[in-house]
């Protein structure tokens, strides 16, 4: 508990965190409703788990690699 205490009680540490937990979040909804997986879509959207459960879905469920992830991610920043 002490350590949930921590990061919200810094900022510093809260603005990271959120930043790398929507990145995943987003990646994982857009690819879910692309394949059509209601429930998928509905537990990433509801549970929050800092990006875990996200980078399970994107690298074990949908079969993306890390060059999928980058080619999606350089596309935006273009």
């Amino acid at each position: 508990m002490e350590q949930l205490n921590l990061l919200f009680t810094n900022n510093w540490m809260l603005f990271p965190v959120l930043i790398w937990t929507l990145i995943w979040k987003g990646y994982a909804l857009w690819i879910a409703v692309k394949a059509d997986q209601k429930k998928w879509y509905v537990a990433l959207l509801v549970l929050n788990t800092f990006g875990i459960l996200e980078l399970i879905y994107i690298f074990y469920v949908a079969k993306k690699n890390w060059s999928d992830v980058k080619a999606i991610f350089s596309k935006k920043s273009q």
